[in-house]
């Protein structure tokens, strides 16, 4: 199974935002977010699409078209982008019923249904703790690394 990097695309594409329009509500095409991101622009615009219904972001078409932010950054949690990107719950259970005639088939969904839903609560509770501003203070203040060469 891969690790799904959905949330980080968006946390990225929301903190590229705030840094550019704190003061100028500048808008930010996908086209920039995706060379800031290193991915396709097609990624972005679905990313933002599932933003926009969430009602974090909007877009403004024609001449100057591009993104901002309709909250302050300081508003928006890393849990508010989970569940924008994210719907449902973190793990799923069986595709298809298991056995009712095995002991383990029988017993096994319930209790994996109780500690799933502890896990999922726990990893909203942590995501809650941290906002786009904080994400972008802490970007802003990190020290710049010098990228390998080779």
């Amino acid at each position: 199974m891969s690790a799904n990097n959905r949330l980080t695309l968006a946390a990225h594409t929301l903190v590229l935002m705030a840094a550019h329009a704190p003061e100028s509500n500048e808008l930010v095409t996908s086209e920039q977010i995706a060379v800031s991101a290193n991915t396709n622009s097609v990624v972005i615009r679905r990313i933002l699409g599932q933003l926009k219904a969430a009602g974090v972001v909007e877009s403004r078409r024609g001449v100057g078209a591009g993104w901002r932010l309709v909250k302050d950054p300081s508003q928006i949690t890393l849990q508010d982008i989970y569940e924008a990107i994210e719907p449902g719950h973190l793990f799923a259970l069986h595709g298809a019923q298991p056995n009712q005639q095995c002991v383990v088939g029988r017993g096994i969904q319930p209790i994996l249904t109780h500690r799933y839903r502890r896990a999922d609560l726990a990893l909203r509770k942590e995501l809650a703790t941290t906002t786009v501003a904080d994400l972008l203070n802490d970007v802003v203040s990190a020290p710049r690394r010098r990228s390998a060469t080779r």
